[in-house]
């Protein structure tokens, strides 16, 4: 698999380039957002790992350059460790969030996480259906696409997987700490990032998301994917 590594810090994109390397992967370097945007519409990249502080076109604008066609993982790199950023980091579509300076066996794991994700998001037991219908909700599990009404929804690989994990069980509630269990697994997940994620489907999935017809807030306890509505 190809990662792409971008920041304006030579040393720092050869050291990662290096460690990555060392794991089996292909690795593509760039050193600002627009040498990034080229090669993701011209390589087969599979992950990026993108610094945030930037020239040319900081990280936060070129992630959301890139998730107007692209829904590979995305991992923010950064120097700042501030809740805002953070969020302002998953809210724009980053899968997950690194601090500088970082230990690089983390750094490597969390991309074989989000890799690990990416090639099993929509995988199901044998026989099981390929679609879940939930009135104008329509979830592909083979295509991992998502439709609303008949209109594509373009979604981040950890939205998909929050938002097939709840129109499975349609009608349950699941708490954030359940979501956290099944979605990112052995990974220390706040209640702020799930709830950035949920905040986030729901722009995509509702027509009014202040009076959501598909994901409901249960408050106090969790999510549900309505039934009926």
């Amino acid at each position: 698999m190809t990662i792409l590594v971008v920041d304006d810090d030579r040393e720092i994109v050869d050291s990662i380039a290096i460690f990555l390397r060392a794991d089996g992967y292909a690795v593509e370097k760039a050193y600002n957002g627009l040498e990034a945007l080229d090669a993701i519409m011209t390589k087969p990249i599979q992950l990026l790992l993108l610094d945030i502080m930037m020239p040319e076109l900081d990280g936060i604008k070129t992630l959301l350059k890139v998730r107007e066609s692209k829904n590979i993982p995305i991992i923010l790199i950064s120097a700042k460790s501030e809740d805002t950023d953070k969020i302002l980091g998953l809210t724009a579509g980053a899968d997950d969030y690194i601090t500088k300076p970082f230990n690089p066996s983390e750094l490597v794991a969390r991309v074989k996480s989000q890799l690990r994700r990416y090639t099993q998001l929509g995988a199901m037991p044998p026989k099981a259906a390929s679609q879940i219908a939930i009135r104008g909700l329509l979830i592909d599990m083979e295509s991992k696409s998502v439709t609303v009404d008949g209109d594509e929804v373009r979604l981040t690989p950890l939205e998909y997987k929050i938002l097939e994990l709840l129109c499975r069980h349609p009608g349950r509630v699941f708490s954030t700490e359940e979501i956290y269990r099944q979605v990112w697994n052995d990974e220390a997940v706040s209640d702020n990032a799930i709830a950035v994620h949920i905040r986030h489907i729901r722009e995509k999935i509702e027509i009014n998301p202040k009076e959501p017809r598909y994901l409901k807030v249960v408050w106090g306890v969790g999510y549900k994917i309505e039934r009926n509505g």
